[in-house]
């Protein structure tokens, strides 16, 4: 299939790409691997998750969030507001294609993209002038390997996996790391009454 740009993933800036050349009517495939669009929010997100920036800074292209939304917006709010980003821009994503290589072909001066459809399991071939590779930094979870984690007996869930301290109530946690994430897993968790620790590599506040 061609058309002059494909896109590689369909998360926000996936989404917000396509619908910047729509406006130009510039032909535009998105490829994505997941089932979904904005799959990192839909699938790999936690229930209070809010965006820690004001939604003025947040909004994609073309489309400002509502004067009535809050400053700092929920997870489900964010959600919603793509999907209605979608709809309006008519994106219209291929899903289940896994990209297995892309190079440029300088006979033809093309992109040649080519994905695993993981539906039909065939191989497809995609062309475009232009490849905008929008695959994001958060798209898969590490666990580094642990000295002893192979014989821990609890439970190990990396935050892309966690949704709620509502599950570990009375139940000892300890978070490892204290990025965003990791501040806010840890304040959900006693939230819910987990006896909640946190361990960190550097200082949290480090002073000269």
């Amino acid at each position: 299939m061609e058309s002059i740009v494909v896109i590689v993933g369909a998360g926000p800036s996936g989404l917000a790409t396509s619908a910047c050349l729509n406006l130009l009517s510039i032909p535009n495939i998105i490829l994505e691997r997941e089932d979904c669009y904005a799959s990192l929010w839909k699938k790999r997100a936690y229930d209070r998750l809010n965006l820690h920036l004001a939604k003025q800074f947040c909004h994609l292209p073309h489309m400002p969030h509502p004067p009535s939304s809050p400053t700092y917006i929920p997870r489900k709010d964010f959600i919603h507001y793509i999907d209605q980003y979608v709809s309006h821009f008519k994106l219209a994503p291929l899903y289940h294609r896994s990209i297995e290589s892309a190079s440029y072909d300088e006979d033809i001066g093309r992109w040649v993209v080519v994905a695993h459809n993981a539906v039909s399991n065939e191989v497809e071939e995609y062309r475009g002038q232009f490849l905008v590779v929008a695959t994001g930094e958060n798209s898969q979870g590490f666990i580094p390997d642990v000295p002893g984690l192979e014989t821990f007996p609890g439970e190990i869930v990396h935050s892309n996996q966690y949704k709620s301290g509502r599950d570990y109530s009375e139940k000892t946690v300890l978070v490892v790391g204290s990025g965003n994430s990791g501040m806010e897993i840890a304040f959900d968790l006693s939230n819910f009454g987990a006896k909640t620790s946190i361990v960190v590599r550097s200082p949290v506040n480090p002073c000269d």
